[in-house]
């Protein structure tokens, strides 16, 4: 039968054909260097991969977890590298015994069982014109799939795709607390499925290790549990005391909790193994105890300096680090690994290690620098002689310490081939570029996107079209993979939908030509002024070329935390007809500080696309996806429409307008409360069922209540705060969330505004310390209450967005001036 989509495979046919014929001359341009310096590894893991029949069971439940109405229309087999070039591959055929509905109509080989479901959703994606997303995020549309017996054939000769680097690496060290914290097995199994539909076969694997930690600890180097309390970071804050951050915040840890996490750990993995997968466990840091101190007197433990804690508070800042270079620390790193291969029964020989992250070494001599690289890879090495260091890159972009000499120093301190460096940043940042390939260390190009799990739409689908191509081809490459690491998932499906196809493209995507594909296969149809949204959306929201980092800092959702008077409008900037500000906000003085919304391109372009998001809203609405978008789209721009209102509250104050400052005040605090009813009309934006995961993992009324405090407190305050100052983390994990606006961020610029209000009227100084008593007040108790909010999703999104339109974004002269053009911004 023929496609139903034959705008899709026609082109996509051409790309498949010229893979194949070309095969050999993509080959060519691979980079042979670093896949060389891996290969011993990768012979390793091929003979020690779960059996043939495993990979397959594994492949066809999550065929029947994804489509079940569909579980024998595809015949899965597992193949040799030979048979696919030499690489790792999928192949796609008509099953030629194919003779009625019931029978197999499309056989899918592959090297692994993740090939083998990349390949059946290259498939569905190109031949069915279907799309898969998170759940959050619109979920998968499949409708467009023709029934079983029915479906497309694809050309007699078949379709070959293969890998043309071998690794696709997945999460950030921090995801598993920003994303992950609150998950049960259910949750995994579909975030499982998920990665090996996207052809993810490199994972982060960090569940469960404080159960080993304790283990460790406790058996092998006489710390008390009560150390371990004091040690561990609470649930929503492990990733930062695993990397020696912090330690305590928000603990201790329940000894039930320790149990659970174990057990989920081991289901994980067998899963990952089951279907073919390297999960990268953890390995030794040197963050340790403060009680190892005591135990051990002699050894070279330092206490580290204060991590954004407001005082420099002992309880929770200041850890301690074992010097690599002490004996200590490659015994405590043995240990470590044996343990986790005593409960886990097995290993990838892949170990993930960031004893540098936001931690500066103490000596910035290369010879030092070059010692604890060798003595980090031995601690690994003595428990798994075929052990391989994983590396984030981060420390290069984010530290100033690592100049050449010492960067050098430390990545070629390990043999070739036995580390490897994952280019953290490349979408924005790249490090490959100025470090001559990693001084010849292979290295993943990854894609960072989004930081804390902030809900903004931001993309470089330019970048990530390109970006892996130009690194993989260049003269001398060491690249040995792509990768997604995000520190917050679910949001933005378009970005991930085109970096996961990254792991099989070897040529540079037309981005352009893809987008106009995407809106089809999304939706489940195809819609020609869709297509014109979404190219705008391309050329703006995804088009980001500043290299600015995209943390949120909408002034709702980051409420600046500074003397209005601070706040400096050029005279340019008004108007008439009470335009909100269009110029540049400056601060005065460097005295109180806070970052500046972020905001790269022509807002009247975006809400240009919105109208014709809500004007074909009534061809689409029965898709999940589309309100989905809609609803980030209409949130996007409301988003940018508070920023400017709140300049002009700022402006109204400055100019001791009382009846200006009260209607600005009032209209921004009502679009906060009108963007949490529309943000209530999707379940991928509602703060309940954050709080409510939380909770399902305790095991008691006490357990419940650290564990919501502990989610409450991740997305306000974050860390530590006095009464009169706040934490130097405080919005950095924001949500644009139902339940959080309304019963948050509203309440909080409500009591700035009074404040402003009261200056004018008392004719005084704007009372910061008093407007901070306060908001520190009510952000303490909003983190200690149990209020529930909803976990399902009500209002129709589609009626929301346009009242939301018209009401602030339509035809009226203030509306649409007050968002033309290229933007305000507040900057210090």
């Amino acid at each position: 039968m023929a496609s139903k989509f034959p705008a899709f495979s026609p082109t996509v046919t051409i790309i498949f054909f010229s893979l194949c014929c070309a095969l050999l001359l993509n080959l060519a341009h691979s980079s042979a260097m670093g896949i060389g310096y891996i290969s011993r590894l990768l012979e390793i893991q091929d003979r020690e991969r779960a059996p043939s029949y495993v990979q397959v069971a594994a492949a066809s439940g999550v065929l029947r977890r994804l489509l079940p109405s569909h579980s024998s229309s595809f015949d899965f087999q597992i193949v040799s590298k030979e048979q696919c070039g030499g690489a790792s591959c999928f192949m796609i055929k008509n099953r030629p015994s194919f003779r009625r509905r019931g029978d197999p109509q499309i056989l899918i080989s592959g090297v692994t069982g993740v090939e083998i479901l990349a390949g059946l959703h290259w498939y569905l994606k190109h031949w069915c014109g279907s799309h898969i997303s998170w759940d959050k995020t619109g979920g998968a549309q499949l409708f467009s799939v023709p029934k079983a017996g029915l479906l497309s054939r694809v050309q007699d000769a078949g379709i070959l795709v293969q890998r043309p680097v071998p690794w696709n690496y997945y999460q950030n060290a921090v995801t598993s607390s920003y994303s992950f914290a609150w998950w049960d097995w259910e949750r995994w199994e579909k975030e499982i499925d998920w990665m090996a539909l996207q052809g993810i076969n490199l994972p982060l694997a960090f569940t469960g290790q404080e159960a080993i930690w304790q283990k460790v600890y406790l058996q092998k180097f006489n710390i008390s549990k009560s150390d371990l309390d004091d040690f561990f970071g609470g649930p929503a804050f492990l990733a930062w005391s695993r990397m020696g951050n912090l330690h305590g915040w928000g603990g201790p840890l329940p000894q039930s909790w320790l149990d659970q996490q174990l057990i989920l750990q081991k289901k994980i993995l067998v899963r990952m193994y089951e279907l073919g997968m390297t999960p990268v466990l953890p390995a030794f840091s040197g963050n340790v105890p403060a009680a190892l101190k005591t135990i051990y007197p002699s050894a070279k433990i330092t206490r580290l300096g204060n991590w954004f804690s407001v005082k420099s508070d002992p309880r929770w800042t200041c850890t301690y680090l074992l010097d690599a270079t002490d004996p200590l620390f490659v015994e405590i790193g043995r240990t470590f690994i044996e343990e986790q291969l005593k409960e886990y029964g097995r290993t990838s020989h892949i170990y993930n290690c960031d004893t540098f992250d936001e931690n500066t070494p103490p000596d910035d001599d290369p010879e030092y620098i070059s010692s604890l690289g060798v003595a980090i890879f031995r601690g690994m090495q003595s428990g798994d002689n075929d052990g391989v260091w994983l590396m984030q890159g981060w420390l290069f972009s984010y530290d100033p310490f690592w100049r050449p000499p010492q960067m050098k120093a430390l990545l070629q301190s390990v043999p070739a081939g036995r580390l490897v460096v994952l280019d953290l940043f490349a979408e924005v940042k790249p490090i490959w570029i100025t470090t001559e390939q990693f001084y010849g260390v292979p290295y993943i190009w990854c894609m960072l996107h989004n930081f804390a799990g902030n809900v903004e739409m931001y993309g470089v689908l330019d970048a990530i079209a390109s970006g892996p191509i130009d690194a993989r081809t260049s003269e001398n490459s060491t690249m040995v993979g792509v990768g997604m690491s995000m520190e917050g998932i679910e949001q933005n499906p378009i970005v991930y939908d085109l970096m996961s196809e990254m792991a099989f493209q070897h040529n540079k995507v037309d981005a352009k030509a893809w987008i106009d594909q995407y809106s089809g296969r999304r939706y489940g149809r195809s819609v020609p002024s869709i297509q014109d949204a979404w190219n705008i959306l391309y050329h703006t929201l995804y088009n980001c070329t500043d290299g600015a980092y995209d943390k949120n800092r909408d002034v709702i959702v980051a409420f600046p935390d500074v003397d209005p008077s601070f706040i400096s409008i050029p005279p340019e900037a008004f108007q008439p007809n009470e335009n909100p500000v269009a110029g540049r906000a400056v601060l005065k003085e460097i005295t109180d500080s806070f970052d500046q919304p972020h905001l790269w391109y022509s807002t009247s372009e975006v809400i240009h696309a919105l109208d014709i998001f809500i004007a074909s809203g009534d061809e689409l609405s029965e898709s999940n996806a589309y309100r989905y978008d809609l609803v980030d789209l209409t949130r996007q721009a409301l988003a940018k429409y508070a920023n400017q209102l709140f300049l002009k509250v700022i402006e109204a104050y400055q100019f001791n307008d009382a009846i200006g400052l009260a209607r600005h005040s009032q209209k921004f605090l009502g679009l906060v409360e009108d963007m949490d009813t529309l943000l209530a009309c999707h379940d991928g934006f509602l703060l309940g069922p954050w709080l409510e995961s939380a909770k399902k993992l305790a095991q008691d009324e006490e357990q419940e209540k650290q564990f919501e405090w502990n989610a409450r407190t991740q997305i306000t305050m974050w860390f530590d705060n006095t009464k009169e100052e706040a934490s130097l983390l405080r919005d950095y994990g924001n949500k644009y969330w139902s339940g959080l606006l309304r019963d948050y961020y509203g309440p909080r610029a409500a009591i700035y505004f009074k404040y402003l209000t009261q200056s004018l009227e008392w004719g005084s100084e704007f009372r910061l310390k008093d407007w901070r008593r306060e908001w520190i007040k009510l952000t303490n108790d909003w983190q200690n209450s149990r209020k529930e909010f909803p976990v399902k999703s009500s209002g129709n999104a589609l009626n929301t967005s346009r009242w939301l339109f018209d009401k602030y974004l339509g035809s009226s002269a203030e509306n649409i001036q007050s968002l033309h053009g290229a933007a305000t911004e507040i900057v210090i």
